[in-house]
């Protein structure tokens, strides 16, 4: 019987990385069969041939989903081998690196969307990011851990993860997100060879949008929230301020409030690029927008920030607007409180608002799109699907006195 092992093949060249090759043995002859996997010196553990996860977060990324393709290919090596001695037919050692070069390159699921993930943290999308890792863990806890090729991604196994996240008791809107997400990365996987080109896996799942409970608020509740006298309680005052910017600013996202800079200000306009989609908008200062930069220009100081939400002398950005935001919303409910609102305020409210307030204004949809960034009015139709009810609440009222 056959027996393959991994080996790892040094440059002879100090500091370049080395080649991770298969040997294979059989009947006392030795063949060598080069993977396409390169590793440094010192990620590699000869005693136990181990590829060590060490480096860069980039790095071990890299390294760990290398790690579970040669695990998956060395099972395909095994299982070819098994399949020859089971039909007990005489094979040469040559015969056998041959099929082993010849193999398809594996491209795992779990690596594959660990990479994208690492791909649009590089470009500072972090928002797509967290969006793609929350789908990863819910796949990875569907498949209890077990990877899988992109061949293996089935129409039956898509039906089973959207059973498995019904069976969680998830909102037919969650499930949907995760399978849209799921179906955008498998999509990204036929589009660069790693899978080839199957029917609609998806044809048999819901992808789509159900109308959701009402985040926005009317234009009242927004003057309410307005005239709070919250000089007594900082927090609460700057979480309304963040929450009235937002709305100042057409409904502007938490986290390009956060990374907005003071250069941002030109001549009476502020010109910023979305982080989600990369969309540059322009906005004209208005009075009420520098009202608040100006209560808040002690904090600031010499930042280049316009608002003291992240310091750029603290290290990790990204974690300094997450724990801001948290906060802010938690804020937001004890100021909702106070306002007589019904319904829990976050910053997703003024961007929900805005867009509705606009509506009830008669402002056309292209305009509220464009305002909002949206790369499509499609977009801005499902942040309006859910409109203040009350006109037709009115009208029903008025039919039923009929009766």
């Amino acid at each position: 019987m056959a027996t393959v092992k991994l080996k790892f093949r040094h440059s002879v060249i100090e500091g370049k990385e080395g080649v991770l090759y298969y040997q294979v043995t059989h009947r006392s002859k030795v063949r060598q069969v080069k993977t396409i996997y390169t590793l440094l010196s010192d990620e590699w553990e000869s005693v136990t041939s181990t590829i060590l996860a060490i480096g860069t977060r980039e790095r071990i990324v890299q390294l760990l989903c290398i790690r579970e393709k040669i695990g998956r290919e060395m099972k395909m090596i095994r299982d070819m081998i098994a399949d020859r001695d089971s039909r007990c037919r005489s094979y040469t050692v040559d015969e056998l690196a041959d099929d082993i070069r010849n193999m398809r390159p594996v491209q795992t699921v779990f690596c594959f969307m660990q990479l994208q993930i690492q791909r649009l943290l590089d470009v500072d999308r972090i928002g797509t990011a967290k969006t793609y890792a929350a789908t990863l863990n819910s796949f990875r806890r569907f498949r209890h851990g077990e990877d899988l090729c992109f061949d293996s991604v089935t129409r039956e196994l898509v039906e089973k993860y959207e059973a498995y996240l019904q069976k969680a008791g998830l909102m037919r809107n969650t499930t949907s997100f995760y399978l849209r997400t799921f179906r955008t990365v498998y999509n990204m996987a036929v589009a660069e060879q790693q899978c080839a080109v199957a029917q609609n896996v998806f044809a048999h799942v819901y992808t789509g949008f159900d109308k959701t409970c009402k985040r926005a608020v009317s234009i009242e509740y927004i003057k309410a929230i307005k005239r709070l006298n919250l000089s007594s309680f900082p927090s609460l005052e700057f979480a309304r301020d963040i929450f009235m910017f937002s709305f100042y600013m057409r409904g502007m996202s938490f986290v390009d409030i956060a990374y907005l800079k003071k250069s941002d200000l030109k001549n009476g306009f502020v010109i910023y690029s979305r982080r989600k989609t990369r969309r540059r908008l322009t906005i004209e200062w208005e009075q009420p927008m520098q009202d608040i930069v100006c209560r808040y220009s002690v904090a600031t100081g010499n930042s280049s920030f316009l608002l003291p939400i992240i310091n750029e002398h603290k290290g990790d950005e990204r974690k300094q607007y997450e724990r801001m935001e948290r906060k802010v919303n938690r804020c937001l409910k004890t100021v909702a409180r106070m306002a007589g609102l019904k319904v829990p305020l976050t910053m997703y409210v003024a961007r929900h608002s805005w867009a509705s307030i606009a509506r009830t204004k008669q402002i056309p949809l292209s305009v509220i799109s464009e305002g909002m960034g949206h790369d499509s009015e499609k977009t801005t139709q499902v942040y309006l699907a859910s409109l203040d009810t009350s006109a037709i609440d009115h009208a029903n009222r008025k039919i039923l006195k009929l009766l």
